[in-house]
Protein backbone atom coordinates (compact mmCIF):
# COMPACT_ATOMS: atom_id res chain seq x y z
CA UNK A 1 0.00 0.00 0.00
CA UNK A 2 1.37 3.38 -1.04
CA UNK A 3 2.10 5.65 1.90
CA UNK A 4 0.36 9.01 1.90
CA UNK A 5 2.78 12.00 1.83
CA UNK A 6 2.74 14.09 5.00
CA UNK A 7 3.35 17.83 4.95
CA UNK A 8 5.15 19.12 8.05
CA UNK A 9 4.23 22.75 8.69
CA UNK A 10 5.83 24.50 11.67
CA UNK A 11 3.57 27.54 11.45
CA UNK A 12 5.41 30.12 13.53
CA UNK A 13 4.33 33.72 13.99
CA UNK A 14 7.49 34.98 12.26
CA UNK A 15 8.32 32.22 9.78
CA UNK A 16 6.91 28.97 8.43
CA UNK A 17 9.22 25.96 8.39
CA UNK A 18 7.85 23.49 5.85
CA UNK A 19 8.75 20.21 4.17
CA UNK A 20 7.25 16.92 3.03
CA UNK A 21 8.10 13.34 3.97
CA UNK A 22 8.51 12.19 0.35
CA UNK A 23 11.16 14.81 -0.46
CA UNK A 24 14.85 14.73 0.40
CA UNK A 25 15.14 18.52 0.23
CA UNK A 26 16.10 20.49 3.31
CA UNK A 27 13.54 22.46 5.28
CA UNK A 28 12.17 25.51 3.50
CA UNK A 29 11.86 28.61 5.70
CA UNK A 30 9.20 31.04 4.50
CA UNK A 31 8.34 34.43 5.95
CA UNK A 32 4.89 34.22 7.56
CA UNK A 33 3.83 37.66 6.40
CA UNK A 34 2.49 39.64 3.49
CA UNK A 35 5.11 42.32 2.90
CA UNK A 36 4.61 45.58 1.05
CA UNK A 37 7.79 47.32 -0.07
CA UNK A 38 7.56 51.10 -0.31
CA UNK A 39 10.69 51.16 -2.46
CA UNK A 40 9.71 48.95 -5.41
CA UNK A 41 5.93 49.15 -4.72
CA UNK A 42 5.57 45.35 -4.79
CA UNK A 43 3.58 43.15 -2.43
CA UNK A 44 5.25 39.85 -1.51
CA UNK A 45 3.27 36.85 -0.25
CA UNK A 46 5.24 34.57 2.06
CA UNK A 47 7.81 32.72 -0.05
CA UNK A 48 7.97 35.57 -2.59
CA UNK A 49 9.74 37.74 -0.02
CA UNK A 50 12.99 35.91 -0.86
CA UNK A 51 13.05 37.86 -4.15
CA UNK A 52 12.76 41.27 -2.47
CA UNK A 53 15.74 43.58 -3.10
CA UNK A 54 14.59 46.80 -1.42
CA UNK A 55 14.31 46.38 2.35
CA UNK A 56 13.61 50.00 3.26
CA UNK A 57 10.34 50.88 5.01
CA UNK A 58 8.73 47.48 4.62
CA UNK A 59 5.15 47.10 5.83
CA UNK A 60 4.37 43.68 7.33
CA UNK A 61 0.87 42.22 7.50
CA UNK A 62 1.18 39.38 9.99
CA UNK A 63 -1.44 36.63 10.31
CA UNK A 64 -0.51 36.29 14.00
CA UNK A 65 -1.35 38.90 16.61
CA UNK A 66 -0.27 38.54 20.25
CA UNK A 67 0.71 34.96 19.57
CA UNK A 68 -2.57 33.80 18.00
CA UNK A 69 -3.58 33.30 14.38
CA UNK A 70 -6.31 35.87 13.73
CA UNK A 71 -5.91 37.05 10.11
CA UNK A 72 -6.97 34.00 8.12
CA UNK A 73 -7.15 35.85 4.80
CA UNK A 74 -3.43 36.60 5.06
CA UNK A 75 -2.59 33.12 6.33
CA UNK A 76 -4.46 31.43 3.48
CA UNK A 77 -2.63 33.56 0.91
CA UNK A 78 0.70 32.44 2.40
CA UNK A 79 -0.33 28.77 2.61
CA UNK A 80 -1.61 28.85 -0.98
CA UNK A 81 1.85 29.92 -2.11
CA UNK A 82 3.52 27.19 -0.04
CA UNK A 83 1.30 24.43 -1.48
CA UNK A 84 1.68 25.77 -5.04
CA UNK A 85 4.21 24.62 -7.63
CA UNK A 86 6.56 27.40 -6.51
CA UNK A 87 7.36 25.61 -3.23
CA UNK A 88 5.91 22.15 -2.48
CA UNK A 89 3.89 21.53 -5.66
CA UNK A 90 1.44 19.31 -3.80
CA UNK A 91 -2.25 18.43 -4.01
CA UNK A 92 -3.50 18.87 -0.45
CA UNK A 93 -6.43 16.49 -1.03
CA UNK A 94 -3.94 13.65 -1.48
CA UNK A 95 -1.75 14.38 1.56
CA UNK A 96 -1.84 14.52 5.35
CA UNK A 97 -0.69 17.41 7.52
CA UNK A 98 1.28 17.85 10.74
CA UNK A 99 1.01 21.46 11.90
CA UNK A 100 2.13 23.34 14.99
CA UNK A 101 -0.38 25.46 16.91
CA UNK A 102 0.08 28.15 19.60
CA UNK A 103 0.17 27.19 23.26
CA UNK A 104 -3.24 27.56 24.95
CA UNK A 105 -4.88 28.12 21.58
CA UNK A 106 -8.35 29.62 21.93
CA UNK A 107 -11.36 27.39 21.14
CA UNK A 108 -12.76 29.56 18.33
CA UNK A 109 -9.36 29.70 16.65
CA UNK A 110 -8.96 25.92 17.00
CA UNK A 111 -12.26 25.44 15.17
CA UNK A 112 -11.11 27.64 12.28
CA UNK A 113 -7.91 25.56 12.04
CA UNK A 114 -10.02 22.43 11.62
CA UNK A 115 -12.33 24.06 9.07
CA UNK A 116 -9.49 25.32 6.91
CA UNK A 117 -7.58 22.05 6.98
CA UNK A 118 -10.49 19.70 6.30
CA UNK A 119 -13.03 21.85 4.43
CA UNK A 120 -10.89 24.32 2.48
CA UNK A 121 -7.78 22.25 1.75
CA UNK A 122 -9.41 18.80 2.19
CA UNK A 123 -6.41 17.09 3.76
CA UNK A 124 -6.92 13.37 4.32
CA UNK A 125 -5.81 13.61 7.95
CA UNK A 126 -4.00 16.01 10.22
CA UNK A 127 -2.31 16.31 13.58
CA UNK A 128 -2.09 19.60 15.47
CA UNK A 129 0.47 20.01 18.23
CA UNK A 130 2.44 22.63 20.10
CA UNK A 131 6.13 22.93 19.22
CA UNK A 132 7.38 21.77 22.62
CA UNK A 133 5.20 18.63 22.54
CA UNK A 134 7.05 17.50 19.40
CA UNK A 135 10.54 17.84 20.91
CA UNK A 136 10.53 14.33 22.53
CA UNK A 137 10.38 12.83 19.02
CA UNK A 138 13.55 14.67 17.94
CA UNK A 139 17.22 14.47 18.87
CA UNK A 140 17.56 17.46 21.21
CA UNK A 141 17.84 15.31 24.35
CA UNK A 142 19.67 12.40 22.75
CA UNK A 143 22.91 11.22 24.38
CA UNK A 144 25.11 8.41 23.01
CA UNK A 145 24.41 5.12 24.76
CA UNK A 146 21.59 6.50 26.89
CA UNK A 147 17.80 6.35 26.47
CA UNK A 148 15.88 9.57 26.03
CA UNK A 149 14.75 11.08 29.35
CA UNK A 150 11.13 10.68 30.40
CA UNK A 151 11.00 14.08 32.13
CA UNK A 152 12.09 17.16 30.20
CA UNK A 153 11.63 20.92 30.41
CA UNK A 154 11.46 22.80 27.10
CA UNK A 155 12.15 26.54 26.94
CA UNK A 156 10.55 27.87 23.75
CA UNK A 157 11.64 31.48 23.17
CA UNK A 158 9.45 32.35 20.20
CA UNK A 159 8.34 35.42 18.26
CA UNK A 160 5.51 36.55 20.55
CA UNK A 161 6.11 34.84 23.90
CA UNK A 162 8.54 32.66 25.79
CA UNK A 163 7.05 29.45 27.22
CA UNK A 164 8.43 27.03 29.80
CA UNK A 165 6.87 23.64 29.08
CA UNK A 166 7.45 20.55 31.30
CA UNK A 167 6.80 17.21 29.60
CA UNK A 168 6.61 13.80 31.26
CA UNK A 169 6.26 10.60 29.27
CA UNK A 170 5.42 12.60 26.13
CA UNK A 171 2.56 14.44 27.89
CA UNK A 172 2.64 18.18 28.50
CA UNK A 173 1.95 19.04 32.14
CA UNK A 174 -0.23 22.05 31.44
CA UNK A 175 -0.72 22.98 35.08
CA UNK A 176 3.00 23.82 35.32
CA UNK A 177 3.42 25.63 31.98
CA UNK A 178 4.62 29.22 32.38
CA UNK A 179 4.57 32.09 29.90
CA UNK A 180 6.64 35.27 29.73
CA UNK A 181 5.24 38.04 27.53
CA UNK A 182 8.64 38.66 25.94
CA UNK A 183 9.56 37.31 22.51
CA UNK A 184 11.65 38.18 19.50
CA UNK A 185 9.12 40.76 18.29
CA UNK A 186 9.24 42.73 21.54
CA UNK A 187 13.04 42.68 21.58
CA UNK A 188 13.21 44.03 18.03
CA UNK A 189 10.67 46.76 18.79
CA UNK A 190 12.56 47.74 21.94
CA UNK A 191 15.78 47.99 19.93
CA UNK A 192 14.03 50.19 17.36
CA UNK A 193 12.92 52.58 20.08
CA UNK A 194 16.35 52.79 21.72
CA UNK A 195 18.19 53.37 18.44
CA UNK A 196 15.61 55.90 17.24
CA UNK A 197 15.95 57.87 20.47
CA UNK A 198 19.75 57.79 20.57
CA UNK A 199 20.89 57.80 16.94
CA UNK A 200 18.92 57.23 13.71
CA UNK A 201 15.15 57.18 13.30
CA UNK A 202 14.56 53.49 12.60
CA UNK A 203 10.93 53.13 13.68
CA UNK A 204 9.86 52.14 10.14
CA UNK A 205 12.80 49.79 9.58
CA UNK A 206 11.67 46.62 11.34
CA UNK A 207 13.47 44.28 8.95
CA UNK A 208 16.79 46.10 9.23
CA UNK A 209 16.63 46.35 13.02
CA UNK A 210 15.84 42.66 13.31
CA UNK A 211 19.00 41.99 11.30
CA UNK A 212 20.93 44.27 13.67
CA UNK A 213 19.57 42.36 16.67
CA UNK A 214 20.56 38.99 15.23
CA UNK A 215 24.06 40.10 14.24
CA UNK A 216 25.05 42.33 17.16
CA UNK A 217 23.16 41.34 20.31
CA UNK A 218 24.34 38.88 22.94
CA UNK A 219 23.30 37.81 26.43
CA UNK A 220 25.63 39.14 29.10
CA UNK A 221 26.68 36.99 32.04
CA UNK A 222 27.96 40.12 33.85
CA UNK A 223 25.39 42.77 33.06
CA UNK A 224 26.58 45.38 35.59
CA UNK A 225 30.23 45.01 34.52
CA UNK A 226 29.40 45.35 30.81
CA UNK A 227 27.17 48.34 31.54
CA UNK A 228 29.98 50.09 33.40
CA UNK A 229 32.40 49.33 30.56
CA UNK A 230 30.10 51.07 28.08
CA UNK A 231 29.48 53.99 30.45
CA UNK A 232 33.16 54.73 31.08
CA UNK A 233 34.02 55.02 27.37
CA UNK A 234 31.04 55.12 25.03
CA UNK A 235 32.87 54.75 21.70
CA UNK A 236 36.19 53.02 22.37
CA UNK A 237 35.69 49.80 24.34
CA UNK A 238 35.64 46.07 23.72
CA UNK A 239 31.84 45.95 23.48
CA UNK A 240 30.89 48.63 20.99
CA UNK A 241 30.37 47.53 17.38
CA UNK A 242 29.81 49.51 14.21
CA UNK A 243 26.93 48.28 12.08
CA UNK A 244 27.01 49.69 8.55
CA UNK A 245 23.44 50.34 7.45
CA UNK A 246 22.36 48.93 4.05
CA UNK A 247 23.12 50.89 0.91
CA UNK A 248 20.02 50.37 -1.20
CA UNK A 249 21.46 52.24 -4.19
CA UNK A 250 24.10 49.50 -4.54
CA UNK A 251 21.90 46.66 -3.26
CA UNK A 252 24.29 46.07 -0.35
CA UNK A 253 23.02 44.58 2.88
CA UNK A 254 24.01 45.81 6.31
CA UNK A 255 27.08 44.33 8.00
CA UNK A 256 29.34 44.69 11.03
CA UNK A 257 32.47 46.67 10.21
CA UNK A 258 35.63 45.12 11.59
CA UNK A 259 38.26 47.31 13.31
CA UNK A 260 40.73 46.98 10.43
CA UNK A 261 38.17 47.72 7.69
CA UNK A 262 38.83 51.07 5.97
CA UNK A 263 35.97 53.62 6.11
CA UNK A 264 33.96 54.15 2.94
CA UNK A 265 32.54 57.51 1.90
CA UNK A 266 28.79 57.79 2.38
CA UNK A 267 28.49 54.97 4.90
CA UNK A 268 25.86 55.38 7.58
CA UNK A 269 27.11 53.89 10.83
CA UNK A 270 24.97 52.60 13.68
CA UNK A 271 26.99 52.37 16.89
CA UNK A 272 25.89 49.43 19.02
CA UNK A 273 27.08 49.86 22.60
CA UNK A 274 25.08 48.78 25.63
CA UNK A 275 22.17 48.05 23.29
CA UNK A 276 23.98 44.83 22.39
CA UNK A 277 23.28 43.24 25.77
CA UNK A 278 20.54 45.42 27.28
CA UNK A 279 18.00 44.25 24.67
CA UNK A 280 18.28 40.48 25.43
CA UNK A 281 18.43 41.32 29.15
CA UNK A 282 14.68 41.94 29.00
CA UNK A 283 14.17 38.17 28.74
CA UNK A 284 15.78 37.72 32.14
CA UNK A 285 14.59 40.99 33.72
CA UNK A 286 11.26 42.09 32.18
CA UNK A 287 10.90 44.78 34.84
CA UNK A 288 13.60 46.77 33.00
CA UNK A 289 10.85 47.87 30.61
CA UNK A 290 8.07 48.00 33.21
CA UNK A 291 6.76 44.48 32.57
CA UNK A 292 5.93 43.09 36.00
CA UNK A 293 6.58 39.41 35.34
CA UNK A 294 9.11 36.83 36.40
CA UNK A 295 12.25 36.61 34.31
CA UNK A 296 13.22 33.44 32.50
CA UNK A 297 15.23 31.93 35.36
CA UNK A 298 12.55 32.65 37.95
CA UNK A 299 9.78 31.32 35.67
CA UNK A 300 11.65 28.03 35.25
CA UNK A 301 11.99 27.72 39.04
CA UNK A 302 8.26 28.40 39.44
CA UNK A 303 7.37 25.80 36.82
CA UNK A 304 9.52 23.06 38.35
CA UNK A 305 8.18 23.84 41.84
CA UNK A 306 4.68 22.90 40.62
CA UNK A 307 5.80 19.41 39.59
CA UNK A 308 5.88 16.26 41.76
CA UNK A 309 8.66 16.75 44.28
CA UNK A 310 10.27 13.36 43.74
CA UNK A 311 10.59 14.07 39.98
CA UNK A 312 11.87 17.65 40.10
CA UNK A 313 15.51 16.58 39.90
CA UNK A 314 14.88 14.95 36.53
CA UNK A 315 13.48 18.19 35.11
CA UNK A 316 16.48 20.17 36.41
CA UNK A 317 18.76 17.76 34.57
CA UNK A 318 16.92 17.96 31.22
CA UNK A 319 16.33 21.54 30.12
CA UNK A 320 16.15 22.05 26.35
CA UNK A 321 16.26 25.31 24.38
CA UNK A 322 14.32 25.98 21.18
CA UNK A 323 13.21 29.18 19.45
CA UNK A 324 15.10 31.93 17.67
CA UNK A 325 15.99 34.01 20.75
CA UNK A 326 17.91 31.10 22.29
CA UNK A 327 20.45 31.44 19.45
CA UNK A 328 21.80 34.66 20.94
CA UNK A 329 25.41 34.15 22.10
CA UNK A 330 25.69 33.56 25.84
CA UNK A 331 22.04 32.57 26.31
CA UNK A 332 22.71 29.11 27.80
CA UNK A 333 25.58 30.34 29.99
CA UNK A 334 23.44 33.15 31.45
CA UNK A 335 20.54 30.76 32.05
CA UNK A 336 22.85 28.35 33.88
CA UNK A 337 24.14 31.22 36.05
CA UNK A 338 20.54 32.15 36.91
CA UNK A 339 19.42 28.61 37.72
CA UNK A 340 22.35 27.24 39.72
CA UNK A 341 21.72 29.33 42.88
CA UNK A 342 17.99 28.44 42.78
CA UNK A 343 18.29 24.68 42.32
CA UNK A 344 18.76 22.22 45.19
CA UNK A 345 22.42 21.59 45.92
CA UNK A 346 22.13 17.88 45.14
CA UNK A 347 20.47 18.46 41.74
CA UNK A 348 22.41 18.38 38.50
CA UNK A 349 21.50 21.08 35.99
CA UNK A 350 22.03 20.32 32.33
CA UNK A 351 20.98 22.53 29.45
CA UNK A 352 20.63 21.05 25.97
CA UNK A 353 21.21 23.41 23.05
CA UNK A 354 20.01 22.69 19.53
CA UNK A 355 22.28 22.99 16.50
CA UNK A 356 19.55 25.13 14.93
CA UNK A 357 16.99 26.28 17.50
CA UNK A 358 14.71 27.74 14.82
CA UNK A 359 14.17 24.43 12.99
CA UNK A 360 14.35 22.08 15.99
CA UNK A 361 10.57 21.78 16.30
CA UNK A 362 10.29 21.14 12.55
CA UNK A 363 12.92 18.41 12.64
CA UNK A 364 11.18 16.77 15.59
CA UNK A 365 7.86 16.96 13.75
CA UNK A 366 9.42 15.40 10.67
CA UNK A 367 10.79 12.56 12.80
CA UNK A 368 7.28 11.91 14.10
CA UNK A 369 5.77 12.07 10.62
CA UNK A 370 8.18 9.38 9.39
CA UNK A 371 6.90 6.87 11.97
CA UNK A 372 3.68 4.86 12.21
CA UNK A 373 2.84 6.78 15.40
CA UNK A 374 1.58 9.69 13.30
CA UNK A 375 -1.39 7.73 11.93
CA UNK A 376 -2.39 6.75 15.48
CA UNK A 377 -2.36 10.36 16.68
CA UNK A 378 -3.86 12.08 13.63
CA UNK A 379 -7.55 12.75 12.94
CA UNK A 380 -8.89 11.66 9.56
CA UNK A 381 -11.29 13.73 7.50
CA UNK A 382 -14.04 11.13 8.03
CA UNK A 383 -13.58 11.34 11.80
CA UNK A 384 -13.78 15.12 11.66
CA UNK A 385 -16.97 15.10 9.59
CA UNK A 386 -18.50 12.74 12.13
CA UNK A 387 -17.23 14.20 15.42
CA UNK A 388 -16.40 17.83 14.56
CA UNK A 389 -13.74 19.99 16.19
CA UNK A 390 -14.47 18.57 19.62
CA UNK A 391 -13.16 15.20 18.51
CA UNK A 392 -9.93 16.83 17.26
CA UNK A 393 -9.37 18.59 20.58
CA UNK A 394 -9.92 15.42 22.60
CA UNK A 395 -7.60 13.34 20.45
CA UNK A 396 -4.87 15.98 20.28
CA UNK A 397 -5.05 16.62 24.04
CA UNK A 398 -5.46 20.38 23.50
CA UNK A 399 -8.88 20.83 25.05
CA UNK A 400 -7.41 23.21 27.63
CA UNK A 401 -10.68 24.19 29.25
CA UNK A 402 -11.24 20.52 30.14
CA UNK A 403 -7.62 20.03 31.10
CA UNK A 404 -6.25 18.71 27.81
CA UNK A 405 -5.18 15.52 29.48
CA UNK A 406 -7.37 14.24 32.30
CA UNK A 407 -4.43 13.53 34.58
CA UNK A 408 -3.00 17.03 34.41
CA UNK A 409 -5.48 19.90 34.43
CA UNK A 410 -4.74 23.56 33.93
CA UNK A 411 -5.55 25.90 36.77
CA UNK A 412 -7.05 28.62 34.60
CA UNK A 413 -7.08 29.52 30.90
CA UNK A 414 -5.27 32.69 29.79
CA UNK A 415 -7.58 35.66 29.42
CA UNK A 416 -6.29 37.24 26.21
CA UNK A 417 -8.87 39.24 24.23
CA UNK A 418 -8.38 38.16 20.62
CA UNK A 419 -10.73 38.86 17.74
CA UNK A 420 -10.43 36.52 14.77
CA UNK A 421 -10.47 38.40 11.48
CA UNK A 422 -12.12 35.97 9.10
CA UNK A 423 -15.44 35.62 7.36
CA UNK A 424 -16.17 32.11 6.13
CA UNK A 425 -13.72 29.53 4.89
CA UNK A 426 -14.86 29.87 1.27
CA UNK A 427 -14.57 33.67 1.45
CA UNK A 428 -10.87 33.69 2.39
CA UNK A 429 -9.27 34.36 -0.99
CA UNK A 430 -5.83 35.56 -1.97
CA UNK A 431 -5.95 39.25 -2.73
Amino acid sequence: MKRIPIIVLDNGASSVKVGITTSQKDVRIVSNAIVRSKGDKITYFGHEFDTCKDFSSLHFRLPFERGYLVDWDAQKAIWDGIFSDQVLNIDTAETSLLITEPYFNLPNIQEVYDQFIFEEYEFQSYLGSTAAALVPFGQLFSSPGLPKPECILVVDAGFSFTHIVPIMGGTVLWSAVKRIDVGGKLLTNHLKELVSFRQWNMMEETYIMNDVKEKCCYVSTQFAVDLETCRSDKTHNTIVQEYVLPDLSRNRRGYIRQPDDPPVDGEQILYMGNERFSIPEVLFCPDHIGLHQAGLGEAIVQSISLLPEDLQGMFWANIGLIGGSTKLPGFAARLMAELRPCAPADCEIKIYESKDAITEAYKSAMALAMTSTFSNLAVTRAEYLEGGSGYCRRKFGTDYERGGNEEYRRTSPPSVPVKVRTRTVSAAKRR
